[in-house]
């Protein structure tokens, strides 16, 4: 009898903490401005998350977004036509461009610090379009200006432009930095007849390869050095997920379709992107071995109110991702949303549990004497 009831207490109190901790992960609608649209694009270690969203019922203007907790902010309210939030640094300066081409002049790469803009302009003289895709914590910025035809990758330290060139071919384009000044992107090869994923490291351009000799694009890196990216695979117009460890590159793989994309990869080497799949295009999180579905981690509460995450786009020291769903029960083609740890159990709960289990054994040696 004693050993039964001590079960029973051990099960109660395994019962309240298993209630208690909830699942892995807990999914936030970030939701979206006016025009009912939005889409995230990378988040920091503080779990600041920035995007972009409709700003009007027309699907053609956008404004940058970010999500700070509970609130969103407009970054661009300036009156440009559009305007895009990229990347995100410790600090929670913001790295994107605002596009006023409409009004008579072009696309500029674009800081806000503070979330107060500030454009970046170019070395030599002022490319007709120029956007800002990753900024470290020291504040350089890269991404790609455009001059009279080719596009080429850029960094940017303060005010001053430097063109990153190419593996031998016309463009360029460069996406993601990290603590130590590395540059991930792509390049144009010799004769332009395909890119591949490039490293820039201070004057040393490095030819990143493919997984089949076609085509690759490095999208993100870590302070590891490590890229991630996509590169062209077989006869059959298959594109996968693919990490470059040095002279090691890895096929993160799909879902079972023929393509899936690498977005964005932290410090312990997670990468965050989508899948297509038998279901359609999902977000995916690879965790060093393994390509999973992250509908999968999903509560159910959350997966049977119809949404759907589409692309997981950022992800963050502590794990925590963004991403684009969709919600077809609800009409939604596109919300930015954002999976962020569980949390602890409260201390007050493990105290009432912890009390209730010593009620119990108050109870067992009671009815032994």
């Amino acid at each position: 009898m004693k050993k039964n009831i001590l079960n029973l207490a051990l099960a109660i109190t395994l019962s309240g903490l298993a209630s208690t901790a909830n699942a892995d992960y807990i999914f936030t609608d970030l939701g979206a401005l006016v025009g009912g649209l939005s889409y995230a694009t990378a988040i920091n270690n503080a779990g600041q998350a920035v995007g972009y969203s409709n700003n009007t019922n027309s699907n053609f203007s956008a404004r940058a977004v970010l999500w700070d907790g509970n609130a969103s902010t407009n970054l661009e309210s300036s009156g440009s036509i559009n305007s895009i939030a990229f990347a995100i640094n410790k600090f929670g300066q913001v790295a994107g461009s605002i596009d006023s081409y409409y009004a008579g002049s072009s696309t500029k790469a674009t800081i806000w610090t503070a979330n107060i803009p500030t454009t970046i302009g170019a070395q030599d003289g002022n490319p007709s379009y120029n956007y800002a895709t990753g900024i470290n914590d020291t504040g350089q910025v890269v991404g790609v200006a455009q001059y009279s035809v080719p596009f080429r990758a850029a960094l940017w330290n303060g005010s001053v432009m430097t063109d990153l060139g190419t593996l031998g071919g016309s463009y360029s384009s460069a996406r993601d930095i990290n603590a130590s000044g590395q540059i991930a992107g792509w390049s144009n090869i010799t004769g332009d007849a395909t890119n591949h994923a490039t490293l820039w490291n201070g004057t040393t351009i490095t030819d990143l390869g493919t997984l089949d000799g076609g085509s690759s694009w490095g999208i993100a890196i870590n302070n590891a050095g490590q890229v991630a990216g996509s590169s062209s695979i077989g006869s059959n117009n298959a594109i996968h997920a693919t990490i470059w460890n040095g002279s090691v590159m890895t096929d993160i793989g799909t879902l079972g379709g023929l393509v899936s994309q690498s977005f964005a990869i932290n410090n312990s080497g997670q990468v965050a992107g989508y899948s297509d799949s038998a279901s359609g295009v999902h977000a995916t999180l690879w965790n060093g071995s393994t390509l999973i579905d992250l509908n999968t981690l999903l509560d159910s509460k959350t997966s049977s109110a119809g949404w759907v995450l589409n692309q997981a786009t950022g992800i963050n020291d502590n794990g925590w991702i963004v991403g684009n769903a969709s919600n077809s029960a609800l009409g939604i083609t596109s919300h930015a949303f954002m999976m962020s740890s569980a949390p602890v159990p409260e201390t007050e709960s493990y105290v009432m549990l912890l009390a209730g289990l010593c009620v119990l054994g108050f109870i067992v040696r009671r009815r032994n004497y």
